[in-house]
């Protein structure tokens, strides 16, 4: 009997219904947020930076397979002797302190002194050097950047000689032994570049000389 009363109360009890008006009125339009789309950075491309000059070299020497001509090789050899010649002056210390070492410079004095003997020789060996082969296009690359590079090199000797013409040192104190010291090593610098550079020349490879190498490429 109890349990029979129980299941009318519960059938008279109305069930509450909510009106979809009711839904959609209560949630006004501003406040529904639509879901935001996923958005994935942009991959930039960076600029790739410009090549040296030196690069572009190197990459042009190392694809090239074909052999250098023993022309080329020749001329390139020679033009570092216009170098050479004119840092001998450098050396005049060293020689003096070690007098054994004038004896590997001794096969080179007959060229020295034929080099000398011409009037103005240093001047004309840079301009016929400059105007006949680094700036003549009939001649390849490979030449004119060897002789650019020789003629930079030697215009760089010169300086150190109008330094010390300007400040003159004198023969005694600091400043005499700073210039000896600056002579030794700007022979010695000098050597070496001669030395690379023919043999480099002679194997048909592309000497790259510190301090020079990058400003004789930007003259071509």
């Amino acid at each position: 009997m109890a349990s029979s009363i129980a299941l009318l109360h519960l059938s008279a009890t109305p069930k509450t219904l909510i009106p979809k008006s009711y839904v959609c009125s209560s949630f006004p339009s501003s406040t529904l947020v639509a879901p935001r789309s996923i958005s994935f950075p942009q991959l930039v491309k960076r600029k790739s930076k410009p090549k040296s000059n030196i690069t572009c070299l190197s990459s042009y020497n190392n694809n090239n397979t074909t052999p250098t001509p023993a022309t080329d090789r020749l001329i390139s050899a020679v033009a570092y002797t216009l170098p050479f010649f004119n840092s001998l002056q450098y050396g005049r210390y060293l020689f003096f302190q070690f007098p054994k070492l004038g004896l590997l410079f001794e096969p080179l004095i007959p060229l020295l002194s034929l080099y000398r003997s011409m009037p103005y020789s240093s001047f004309v060996a840079f301009f016929a050097l400059y105007l006949g082969v680094v700036r003549n296009p009939s001649f390849s690359h490979y030449v004119r950047f060897n002789a650019m590079q020789a003629v930079t090199l030697d215009v760089l000797l010169v300086l150190p000689l109008l330094i010390q013409r300007i400040f003159s040192p004198g023969r005694a104190g600091l400043g005499y032994k700073l210039m000896v010291w600056g002579h030794n090593g700007i022979f010695v610098f000098s050597v070496f570049c001669f030395v690379y550079s023919v043999v480099s020349s002679i194997l048909g490879r592309t000497p790259y000389l510190p301090f020079v190498a990058d400003a004789a490429a930007r003259q071509l």
